[in-house]
């Protein structure tokens, strides 16, 4: 249920670290940071999203006297712990990449900087939110670059995992690239454009096929899309939707936004049949719409047949991200902070390299070709670490360290991408609209290169360590290691 109460959204191990710590009196400033190790579809890259109902939930974090009587009804909280849960109020820092951005595995999409409780109680949600909005995100950025400048609709909302999924997911699909979506509620808290046809049923109610398409067409002429499929796609369903675009025609009547919506058969060979057959009356402008459980390989498939469609509805495979259904962001300790207010970076060690955390107060810069304007790669680098762009650069990747680039000053630019949202608990950051991250979404998708994009075998954008960065990891393993091998 949408909702700005969400501060029980959380895993009780949270509520009773948080109980742990404020029983011996940890209130540590510590540092996590939130990332994702893979990218979705096996894709090279990823869109963050998210970040708007990250900040509302932090802005109303507080238990009320409801969430206290629940807590206490669970037997494995003490009444000191709960009092303090009653003045609870998030006092730190979150630094996050903004909304829209286009990101890229291991590095800290957000940073919280905060008393080890406070941290620790918001990393639930907080993943719960730039995980499935991220997912969706990408997603439709996938598919959309798929249907190349035909626009494509999300209108996945019967098929969504609840409403929460519905809603929030369409607004990542705008963001992702999406024109519309056909879920009104998203429209309306959000201010995006919301689209539709009508369904079968409209067609069977009537006598006949003709009456639905007249009849529709008299309430909806400025958006008079006809689906064409219900009977027979060629022989009928087109024919009439002609016969009713010339008697529209006949009367004076703007044919804007029209066409022809297929659900079934083989969109293919129907599209370029239609197309014929439209042209042919004159209709060279009717939209041909097409739907029936499409993604962004089938959309590249039937584009590459040489189909006539012109507009995409997606329902189902991009609201459940069908193929990979879960984007795998964590939130890990990266840092606590000493007597003297000093950072001591912290590490988790794994077997498998490439679940290393990397330790620190720490941010991102994005490396760009100066000529093209494209993405050469990310530099994650320690907090205060400036950079020269004039001068030469070599960056390296961190786990296959013989991989390296030289950066010739004058040829690339950076950008540092982590932005100031909540400023000792105060919020800093106004979000702009989804239309405004869409918008940003699209410039961001446009500093890719081509073949990151493909969506076989994409061409990989590395994540670099700077130097000190690399080389105060290495030493924290070295001495963990030595540390280690005693026993």
């Amino acid at each position: 249920m949408i909702t700005d109460h969400l501060t029980l959204l959380t895993d009780l191990y949270e509520l009773t670290m948080m109980q742990g710590y404020f029983k011996t009196g940890n209130q540590n400033v510590v540092i996590f940071d939130a990332f994702y190790r893979t990218n979705p579809d096996n894709g090279g890259y990823a869109i963050f999203a998210g970040l708007a109902q990250i900040i509302d939930y932090i802005k109303h974090l507080r238990f009320d006297t409801s969430d206290i009587s629940y807590l206490r009804s669970l037997g494995i909280f003490e009444e000191d712990f709960l009092e303090y849960l009653r003045t609870f109020r998030f006092s730190g820092d979150i630094y996050a990449v903004t909304e829209g951005t286009v990101i890229f595995p291991r590095e800290p999409l957000i940073k919280v900087i905060a008393p080890i409780m406070e941290a620790q109680l918001i990393e639930t949600a907080v993943l719960n939110i730039l995980n499935h909005q991220s997912l969706i995100a990408t997603k439709a950025a996938r598919v959309c670059y798929a249907a190349g400048s035909d626009g494509v609709m999300e209108f996945g909302l019967r098929r969504a995992q609840g409403p929460d999924a519905g809603i929030y997911g369409a607004r990542a699909a705008i963001i992702g690239g999406c024109c519309g979506t056909s879920n009104v509620l998203c429209g309306r808290l959000f201010d995006v454009p919301v689209k539709g046809t009508h369904a079968h049923s409209w067609i069977m109610s009537f006598l006949d096929e003709y009456t639905a398409f007249k009849t529709y067409a008299k309430y909806y002429p400025s958006a008079c899309i006809l689906l064409v499929d219900t009977y027979d796609t060629l022989k009928s369903g087109i024919p009439n939707a002609i016969r009713v675009f010339k008697e529209m025609r006949a009367q004076d009547i703007p044919l804007a936004n029209y066409g022809i919506r297929m659900d079934s058969g083989d969109l293919a060979y129907l599209s370029k049949q239609a197309r014929r057959m439209l042209d042919e009356a004159g209709f060279t402008d009717a939209i041909i719409s097409a739907s029936n459980d499409l993604d962004e390989y089938l959309i590249e498939n039937l584009k590459a047949q040489g189909a006539a469609i012109t507009s995409w509805g997606v329902g189902t495979n991009l609201i459940t991200s069908k193929n990979t259904p879960a984007f795998g962001g964590v939130y890990k300790l990266a840092a606590t902070q000493d007597e003297q207010g000093n950072f001591v970076p912290r590490i988790k060690l794994s077997e498998n390299s490439e679940k290393v955390t990397n330790p620190g107060n720490k941010t991102i810069y994005r490396i760009y070709e100066k000529e093209s304007g494209k993405i050469k790669a990310d530099l994650i680098c320690l907090e205060g670490e400036t950079f020269d762009c004039e001068k030469n650069l070599r960056i390296f990747d961190p786990l296959e360290t013989w991989k390296y680039t030289n950066l010739v000053g004058g040829t690339y630019t950076m950008r540092r991408l982590p932005i100031k949202v909540f400023d000792k608990g105060q919020c800093v950051y106004d979000p702009p609209s989804v239309m405004e991250i869409q918008k940003y979404c699209e410039q961001e998708k446009n500093t890719l290169w081509n073949e990151v994009k493909r969506f076989s075998n994409p061409s990989k954008v590395y994540v670099d360590l700077s130097d000190n960065l690399f080389e105060m990891k290495r030493n924290i393993l070295r001495e963990l290691s030595a540390e280690h091998h005693q026993f």
